[in-house]
């Protein structure tokens, strides 16, 4: 299935191939679904990932499958990018070139967002693009499945591990670093940087985040892998 989808304000064009879509995205979001009538009040789902794996694709994708399909309870993504520290604090803290990394997000911002995500009504800032900064409230919080996509939700790590308490359900998403690296590299020289220059780019920002995302995170409650053309499957 091609499908075109809205990913930080931008249309992007994405391919999910129609056996994954029946063997594991809607059999994915079905088990959602099922939680969350159970549950009565809103789900929320940690989609956890390292740079390169397309989580941010992904949850469009689940995102607009719910609302497509009739017996699937509607789902909305929320992404962890609005909880960076603001450029002025990075700025005072010499973490303007780390950002990204965990010490660059408000942790206790993120954990007080979650618990109001419990409330319906709630509000959930999101991360701009044109100005490299955090804009609060930008994003009103809808639908009864919430998926909240980032590197460092399951970060067993001071502070970080607290934010499962506000978690019902996890996904995690596996994939070789060599193919990671060769993704996040042609990611930057799509965006105009030379091959040295994104290699660099790599070598400094986007691969200690990914060799971190894979060695320091926790268990989740359910384990997809990325293959080198992009597909997902179980674990």
């Amino acid at each position: 299935m091609n499908v075109m989808l809205t990913i930080n304000g931008l249309s992007t064009q994405a391919f999910f191939p129609d056996e994954d879509i029946e063997q594991l995205h809607l059999p994915l979001l079905q088990r959602f679904s099922s939680q969350q009538r159970l549950l009565n009040r809103p789900l929320v789902v940690f989609l956890v990932a390292p740079p390169g794996t397309g989580k941010s694709t992904l949850s469009a994708f689940w995102q607009k499958l719910s609302h497509e399909t009739p017996d699937l309870v509607p789902l909305q993504t929320l992404p962890m990018d609005g909880f960076h520290h603001r450029n002025d604090w990075l700025d005072a803290h010499n973490l303007r070139q780390r950002k990204g990394a965990p010490q660059t997000f408000d942790v206790t911002k993120l954990r007080d967002a979650l618990i109001a995500l419990r409330e319906p009504g709630s509000r959930w800032p999101e991360y701009s693009r044109t100005l490299h900064e955090p804009v609060e409230g930008a994003i009103h919080v809808t639908a009864p499945v919430l998926v909240v996509e980032g590197n460092w939700l399951l970060l067993d790590d001071d502070g970080w591990r607290q934010l499962t308490e506000n978690c019902d359900l996890s996904v995690f998403i596996r994939a070789s670093p060599e193919v990671l690296r060769g993704r996040l590299i042609e990611r930057k020289i799509r965006g105009g940087l030379t091959p040295a220059r994104a290699g660099d780019f790599y070598a400094a920002t986007d691969g200690p985040n990914v060799a971190r995302v894979l060695r320091d995170s926790r268990q989740a409650d359910i384990t997809l892998q990325m293959s080198g053309d992009g597909a997902f499957h179980f674990e």
